[in-house]
């Protein structure tokens, strides 16, 4: 019989480990510890999805920055750069929708302080930015192309 902490461990260093413990379980008749197994999965699966989202939230707020502190240096990789965290985000999203704007909105002043990190020590400079809104990360274009 598993434990709280060997499922926390399993969940923790494999969620494909988990899953097919939770399997053998489950031939066992063993419904209530594969149950527990689940419920272990399940948040840590959950726990993955909400880091990846958050990493590509500041990767695309520190591309953001980058864009408006520095128009001298535009380039199309920062440009694919937005675009591709943006396209990260949405694919997140749909494989779990509740990490939609209410989210996201519950961890952007931490994840737009990251950015701004990131950005300044990329660029070699202090940011003067103090904020950036949902339409400047999320819908503004940011496209070379746009320029000429």
């Amino acid at each position: 019989m598993q434990t709280k902490q060997d499922w926390e461990w399993l969940a923790a260093s494999s969620e494909y480990q988990t899953a097919i413990a939770v399997q053998e379980l489950l031939r066992e008749e063993k419904w209530m510890e594969a149950s527990e197994g689940l419920a272990f999965l399940i948040e840590s699966m959950g726990k993955s999805k909400r880091l990846s989202l958050k990493s590509q939230l500041i990767r695309l707020m520190s591309h953001v920055i980058k864009w408006k502190c520095q128009p001298g240096l535009r380039s199309a990789s920062w440009s694919i750069s937005i675009r591709s965290a943006r396209l990260e985000i949405e694919d997140i999203q749909e494989e779990v929708p509740s990490l939609n704007r209410n989210f996201i909105e519950s961890i952007w002043d931490k994840s737009f302080s990251r950015a701004v990190k990131n950005a300044e020590e990329e660029m070699g400079m202090k940011c003067q930015l103090t904020s950036l809104s949902w339409e400047e990360v999320f819908d503004e274009k940011y496209s070379l192309l746009a320029e000429n």
